[in-house]
């Protein structure tokens, strides 16, 4: 086994992830902020949009998707809004840089509400919304993506998995995190099982004829299906308008893929920060108490587990190899 895997900390990984992306053509901002963000994501357990999404990010460099160059412009339309154009980038850039205004802002008018667009797809959604738990906010997060999921009723792609994402801070724990796509499955599940060669559950996706498959292959080339049908669709249709009606991003319909060709997806991201203590100022220590009322006297599932702070991660060998060696074409 120690063959196929290689141990590291998360500060070789973040090593690993930024030297990647400036021989893939990424400036030294949108490197940092994007090796940061991929490193957050292993911490947090969240392997399929970590290291192993890194590979998407550097040939969506390569082959243009990504402008590794973008600067993102900010604007304040009004004070408790603010706007972010990635200029094709990654949103990851633009959040790091809106994060002192975004939690400042938030803390004086007690909410604050951020829209960005034109950038590649968002990676881990909880890791905006867990930065502003930290800070003692709580935080609601959505965004789209390209189409890869039918709607209710429907059998083509119109939206994409649409995530929403939620924390909230607490006195005496680790934040509440909430962080869960609006399909029955994550793409990337259904991309790996389709490379090692396996089959699928049962209502994750239909084929391109519209009938359920259990194969990943046929899946890809037809559409995800929501949890819970029409109400995970409908919670799909209500991330769609915030995420991309709200921001000005692409309707998922109209994003261009994140796999191939050299326009980005245009992705939009919406984040609503909230100031708990101008509504209730004992609310951190409230929260503890009812989340270790419901996991104790209840056994609820909390959650939000904590993330990785040191100690070592095992990669495939094989991905470990294939990022090392990333050069442009």
């Amino acid at each position: 086994m120690a063959d196929r895997t290689i141990s590291l900390t998360l500060a070789e990984i973040s090593t690993l992830a930024a030297d990647a992306l400036l021989r893939a053509g990424a400036s030294e901002a949108l490197a940092r902020s994007l090796a940061g963000a991929v490193v957050a994501a292993e911490a947090a357990g969240k392997r399929a949009v970590g290291l192993a999404h890194l590979p998407d990010y550097l040939d969506a460099l390569d082959r243009g998707r990504i402008d590794g160059r973008a600067e993102p412009l900010l604007t304040s339309p009004v004070p408790a809004l603010m706007k972010c154009d990635c200029g094709g980038g990654i949103a990851q850039l633009g959040f790091d840089m809106a994060f002192e205004e975004l939690v400042a802002k938030t803390r004086i008018f007690g909410l604050t509400a951020y829209a960005s667009h034109n950038s590649f797809t968002t990676g881990e959604l909880g890791w905006y919304a867990a930065r502003l738990a930290a800070e003692g906010l709580v935080a609601l997060a959505a965004t789209n993506g390209p189409a890869l999921m039918a709607g209710a009723g429907g059998t083509r792609p119109v939206y994409c998995t649409n995530p929403l994402a939620f924390a909230a801070p607490r006195a005496d724990g680790l934040p509440l995190v909430i962080d869960q796509a609006s399909s029955a499955t994550a793409f990337v599940r259904i991309r790996e099982a389709a490379e090692r060669g396996g089959t699928i559950p049962e209502g994750w996706a239909l084929d391109a004829e519209g009938r359920p498959t259990l194969d990943p292959n046929a899946a890809i080339k037809g559409a995800l299906l929501a949890f819970g049908g029409p109400r995970g669709a409908n919670i799909a249709l209500m991330v769609e308008v915030l995420a991309a009606g709200l921001t000005g991003a692409n309707w998922s319909l109209d994003a261009p893929d994140f796999q191939s060709g050299d326009e980005t997806p245009g992705a939009g991201l919406f984040i609503l920060a909230i100031a708990p203590k101008l509504l209730a100022h004992d609310f951190e220590a409230r929260l503890d108490r009812q989340l270790q009322r419901l996991a104790t006297d209840y056994g609820v599932h909390v959650p939000g587990k904590g993330r990785a702070e040191h100690g070592r991660i095992a990669l495939p060998r094989a991905l470990f190899d294939s990022i090392s060696s990333f050069r442009r074409r």
